[in-house]
């Protein structure tokens, strides 16, 4: 009875992180250029969605957006709930996207980059092919750990109404009065351990595919 509505858990966590990582790569752009405005934006960005619970950004997206839009006198009555979930977890993992993809690129030596441009190398091919590939390896783990925690985090949707695994679970325990509780959440937590299990050793594979070929150097 829950595994079909697993789909609708993972569109909410796929397109959460299509929008989320492209949000954090232009927060992130901000945060590493040298105006202190956007600088300081971006900060405050990351800082207020660091600090603000899941389901408290969750209540301000669902019913904040329909309110401030009704000024222009604009109806979201019939928006389907699953916007209004990507929207607040696209600005949940773009913050900590900006934080993963700020560290990955400041970890590694921009001496790098000049020498790349020094033997000829546009910067654009600079960043695309010395780079980006070291800074993605170095942001994988961290990814992966975002990644994991907004699958889990993603459960809060059933709170405004959104059926999805979690919300299904809720709908077949309510509908038997309570009874058996316990063996539903027993079924739902199996389901997101091998979830977890399954992202995570993904993550571990494609963490030592992409780190063929770097060497590494032990002391004498």
């Amino acid at each position: 009875m829950l595994l079909p509505y697993l789909q609708v858990t993972f569109v909410v966590a796929g397109l959460s992180v299509l929008f989320g990582t492209i949000l954090g790569l232009i927060i992130a752009a901000m945060k590493l250029g040298k105006s202190k405005v956007a600088q300081k934006i971006a900060n405050g960005y990351i800082t207020a969605l660091r600090c603000t619970p899941s389901i408290v950004l969750l209540f301000l997206v669902y019913y904040g957006i329909p309110a401030i839009v009704e000024i222009f006198g604009v109806s979201m009555d019939t928006v389907d709930k699953i916007v209004f979930v990507v929207i607040t977890f696209t600005l949940q993992f773009g913050a900590a996207m900006a934080e993963v993809i700020r560290s990955a690129y400041e970890s590694i030596d921009h001496g790098q980059f000049e020498a790349a441009v020094s033997v000829g190398l546009s910067p654009f091919q600079a960043y695309r092919r010395i780079i980006f590939p070291q800074a993605f390896v170095v942001a994988l783990p961290n990814f992966g750990n975002s990644f994991l925690e907004l699958i889990k985090e993603g459960s809060l949707a059933y709170t405004i109404g959104l059926i999805d695994v979690m919300g299904k679970a809720s709908l077949v325990i309510a509908s038997r009065i309570n009874a058996h509780a316990l063996e539903t959440y027993i079924a739902l937590s199996i389901m997101y351990w091998v979830i977890s299990i399954v992202i995570e050793q993904l993550f571990l594979q494609l963490e030592k595919l992409f780190s063929k070929g770097k060497q590494v150097i032990k002391p004498a």
